[in-house]
């Protein structure tokens, strides 16, 4: 058996899932920085980047090497402000567009941006109700929210409705994320 293998753009260490191969470059996990790598990598004419994580993406499918990278995109949860009429509040995307017309997003403010380990919008639905990630400033998901999920390449746009999402065509306002409320003495 070779001690290391690269098969597509995908590195083998002992069978193993160490790294891969993006625009010339070996990304590979430190858990595998071993001489003989380190050494296979070279003859190969590759630079080796040491990147924590890699391994266990690769594993879990989070890293795709054909693609050269992530397959997970950040994610922001847009709800809307306090000022907003209450009566938009809470319905499913119908009902909103019945009796209030297109989504207005300057009605929303960003309550959370940041990385969420899955692009699952059920599983991003029951992290953002039972186990809030740090960061996040809003109420538990419910109807009316807007789930963003992004990447370099764009931006797609889930609107939290009465059973599921519903994707839409969303243009958030430029603005800084929602802090939460402030007290004063």
């Amino acid at each position: 058996m070779n001690t290391v293998q690269i098969r597509g753009k995908l590195i083998q260490y002992y069978g193993n899932k160490a790294g891969y191969i993006e625009k010339g470059k070996a990304i590979v996990d430190p858990l595998f920085k071993t001489e003989q790598l380190q050494s296979y990598l070279a003859k190969q004419g590759l630079e080796a980047e040491w990147r924590d994580g890699v391994h266990e993406g690769l594993a879990k499918g989070n890293i795709d090497p054909e693609s050269g990278g992530r397959l997970l995109k950040s994610c922001r949860i847009w709800q809307l402000k306090p000022e907003a009429d209450v009566m938009m509040k809470f319905i499913g995307y119908d009902e909103l567009l019945e009796r209030f017309g297109e989504l207005e997003p300057n009605n929303y403010q960003a309550v959370y941006d940041g990385e969420v380990e899955t692009n699952n919008l059920d599983e991003i639905f029951a992290k953002f109700n039972l186990s809030h990630p740090p960061g996040y400033k809003g109420h538990s998901l419910s109807m009316s929210d807007v789930v963003e999920l992004y990447d370099s390449s764009g931006s797609t746009f889930h609107y939290v409705d009465r059973f599921g999402f519903k994707e839409i065509s969303f243009q958030p306002p430029e603005q800084e994320l929602y802090q939460g409320p402030t007290m004063s003495l």
